[in-house]
Parts: structure tokens; sequence; C-alpha cells
């Protein structure tokens, strides 16, 4: 052990002659902890909304999707898709078509998507357990029925009770020749609500699910906007989409599950370091105290530090050991906000103590630690408590050493 941090250890632990100065070192103590623990607490905030959010995607969200670059859509070519069925680490390939159309119900409508899926969608995806009311069902018997996200459900009154309202679903057609006829430029066919899913707002505000084959035979092709893959091995996701990359050529763009979410958990990203940045400029108004009260332990061992410095030891040697003293204090109150968010973290898990608003999907506050946040935290509160370690120190430095005369 160095002297510095050996004398910083003794002045750390040592009674002082003013109590204040203990009582100041205390608060300084406590308001790192406080502020470390706030600190960590946002981030696992943040974290836990990710999480939440990320699985409620996934839910509709495939691991991978490949869409065409030039175009909308696309016709299916077999080879590839048993090519990319092949693979290893997929699991399963579906294929989807999307289009915005019109829904009418006895006599509500309203604008949406009309989503086509094949058999293989429910194994690529979980849409079908957050069903509630109905069931995931898209054709039986001859009939063509519907799956309607939670606010079409509710925009357009559907009664999934009621077997006898269809509801129409109306798309533009791709050659429309000039008519007077109002209606005529649109193509239009009628299925029956089964059930009602809900994921998230902007799914449950959008989205009609129904068989592909309804959707091909509406829009009049026999196109596809979409594969949808389901990956084994999430840590092998990369090295997939490198693979699917590599059977379609340059023409497809292949997104995983950031990618195509990208726009909504970048500004997650930002919102969360903002406010870390804003608590971190909080622990800066904290760390005055810190100041104070190595600035008292200074004035306190003037007399130690001209004895010190008589006896040969060097101004940085003299300014490093109230340099250690105060990342000293910084560990001390860092390790106790650790232990308060780690506290406040398993309460809030299994008790909930901060709850949400009612309306929402979840009763309590999500809440998620990562490893990386408390580096980045701790990095964080160590600078902050070198700084504000340096104005005391270099006072200590300029403390004359003791003179004897003879």
């Amino acid at each position: 052990m160095s002297l510095p941090l050996h004398i910083a250890k003794r002045y750390l632990f040592s009674k002082k002659s003013t109590n204040a100065i203990n009582i100041i070192s205390y608060i300084s103590i406590f308001g790192l902890s406080i502020g470390t623990a706030a600190l960590v607490l946002v981030l696992s905030v943040f974290n836990g909304f990710e999480d939440l959010l990320s699985g409620l995607f996934s839910n509709f969200n495939p691991d991978i999707k490949v869409e065409i670059l030039k175009g909308k859509s696309f016709f299916p070519n077999q080879d590839e898709i048993k090519k990319i069925e092949s693979l290893d680490n997929v699991y399963a390939v579906s294929q989807t078509l999307e289009e915005i159309a019109i829904f009418k119900y006895n006599g509500s409508q309203d604008f949406g998507s009309i989503k086509g899926v094949d058999q293989h969608f429910t194994e690529v995806t979980a849409v079908d357990t957050t069903l509630k009311e109905g069931a995931f069902l898209l054709y039986k018997d001859s009939i063509n029925f519907a799956v309607l996200g939670a606010g079409m459900r509710n925009k357009l009154s559907v009664n999934i009770e009621d077997e006898f309202s269809p509801l129409t679903v109306y798309t533009r057609k791709k050659k429309k020749k000039t008519s007077l006829i109002p209606g005529s430029s649109l193509n239009k066919m009628s299925l029956y609500p089964a059930g009602t899913f809900s994921i998230h707002q902007d799914v449950n505000n959008q989205y009609i699910i129904s068989s592909l084959e309804f959707a091909q035979s509406l829009l009049g092709s026999k196109n596809i906007t979409a594969y949808e893959i389901k990956v084994k091995d999430e840590s092998k996701l990369a090295q997939t989409v490198s693979n699917v990359e590599a059977i379609l050529g340059t023409n497809f763009s292949v997104k995983n599950r950031f990618k195509q979410d990208e726009a909504f958990l970048k500004i997650m990203n930002i919102e969360k370091w903002i406010s870390f940045a804003i608590v971190s400029l909080t622990l800066l108004l904290v760390a005055f105290n810190l100041i104070g009260a190595l600035w008292m332990i200074v004035l306190e061992k003037k007399k130690d530090i001209s004895i010190l410095k008589s006896m040969g030891a060097e101004n940085t040697a003299i300014r490093n050991i109230f340099l250690w003293e105060g990342i000293m204090l910084c560990i001390i109150g860092m390790l106790s906000g650790f232990a308060l968010a780690i506290l406040i973290f398993i309460v809030q898990k299994t008790l909930g103590i901060v709850p949400i608003p009612e309306g929402f999907i979840v009763s309590a506050y999500p809440i998620s630690m990562r490893f990386t946040d408390f580096l980045a935290v701790g990095v964080t509160v160590l600078i902050i408590g070198l700084l504000a370690s340096i104005p005391p120190a270099l006072r200590a430095q300029r403390v004359p050493e003791m003179i004897r005369e003879a």
C-alpha cells in the first residue's frame, strides 16, 4: 500500500477533533448513496420498460423480417424458402401480405392494415397467446375469419359473439379504369370476426389479421410483402441474418428485431441517457458536500501536512493523500448506493411498491438491472468524486512546511 493511500485511510477512519467534520462527511456519503441509487434505478426502470415493450413487440414481430427493397411486394420463390428453412438456426418461415384497407362493420368504418398470414405465422410469432376474446381462427368450413387488434375492434364497435355480421374490407384496385360509379375503383370482400388480440397500442389500432389466401384474393395477386422468420437460438441471430442475406442477394432487406423497431428503441435510449445526465447533474450538486468535508479535513490536518513536508514529503504526495481521501469517501457512498438500489429493486420486483395508474398493461413499474449500468454509474460517480477532491487536494498542497528555528 502506498504511503498517501495509507495516510488517507487513517484520516478517513480516525476520530476528528471537530464533530462537525464527521457530520459533514456522513452527509456527503449519504448524498452520494442516494444519488448513486437514483442513477441505477433510473436506468433500471428504462431497462424494464425496454424489456417489457420488446417482449410485446416480439409477440407480433418476428426474429427476422425480409422485405423487397424496390417495390412493395414480390412473388415468393419456393427454392429460396426451402434454402432458408434448411438453415440450422431457422425454426420456421412464414409468408405474409400487408395492405392498407378500409374496414366497415354495422355502419362503422375506419382505416387500418389487413395482414394476411399463412399457417406458420403462429410458429414465428406469439400473437395467438395475446388473445383477449374469441379464438385465433382465420379459415373454417369455406368461411374466412379475422382476428382484430383491440383498438380496431373498439373503433369499429365489433361484437365478436355476433356470428352473422360480416366485416367488409375495401382495398384499392391495382389497375383501375375510369368510372363514375362510386366504389368501382375498390376491391371488396367480407369475412367474420373471430377474436381480438392485444399487444401494444400501435399494433392494436392498426392491424386486422386474415388468412394469406384471403388477402391475396382481395388484392388479386399471389404476391407477398415479407418472409417472417423464427430462429432457434437468438445468440446466433447475427449469423443467421448473414446467411439469409447470402441466400436472397442484394434485392432484399433482412432486418433483425432491433432494426424492425429501430426508431422506437433509439428514442427510448435517448430518453434513458438524458435522464441519466439530469440525475448526474444533481449528483454534482451533492458533490459540494464532499468538497466541504475534505476542505475541513485539510484545515484540521494542516499541522500534520506541515510535518510531512518537513520530513521530505513532496507536494504530489500531499495532494494524493486527499485525492485518495475523496475517492474512498466516494467509493463508500457508491457501494452503499448500489446496495440501496438492489434492495429497492428486489422489493419492487416482489411487492410492486410503485404502481402504475390503471389502464396500463402492467400494474407496477417494470424494472431490470444490467451489469453495464452499474459500470456506467460507477465510472460516473468516481469521476464526480475525483473532481470534487481536486480543490481540497490543491489547497493541501499549498500548506507550508514546518520551519524550526535554531
